[in-house]
């Protein structure tokens, strides 16, 4: 199943005024990480990796990022508690929270941070598509 793409759903106004979507990916998978990035580039995203939570927050601050999706566990760092200093420091980018290690407690903690959406890895293109739609809904 395909990604939402924003520009290719009926959209009349011009395709070449219109900014893709940034999503910035942060996951300590390098091989998860590339792949999600590949699956958003192929579906009209721009996409920004990050290995870390560090090099998420100190990221060039002229960089823009429309939505965040990111792993809970960070080896060592928590993607929930970046999600809250996120939110502390006033940030309103929405967050999907993607994680391999899911639990009642986990997701309920991932839900009380602030998520529009929470996946469990491997997900399937339809469900990170779906989560996409509810973070970034398409402009009226």
């Amino acid at each position: 199943m395909r990604l939402r793409n924003f520009a290719a759903e009926g959209d009349t106004r011009n395709m070449m005024s219109e900014r893709r979507k940034t999503v910035a990916v942060v996951d300590d998978d390098a091989s998860m990480l590339k792949a999600t990035q590949t699956l958003l580039d192929a579906h009209g995203f721009s996409s920004i990796g990050f290995s870390s939570a560090q090099d998420f927050l100190h990221r060039d601050a002229r960089m823009r990022v429309d939505c965040v999706l990111l792993d809970i566990d960070l080896g060592g760092e928590s993607g929930i508690d970046l999600r809250r200093r996120m939110k502390t420091q006033g940030c309103k980018i929405p967050v999907i929270f993607i994680t391999a290690l899911d639990s009642t407690a986990v997701r309920q903690e991932a839900i009380g941070a602030g998520c529009v959406a929470y996946l469990r890895k491997p997900f399937q293109a339809d469900q990170l598509a779906a989560a996409l739609a509810k973070a970034l809904p398409a402009p009226a």
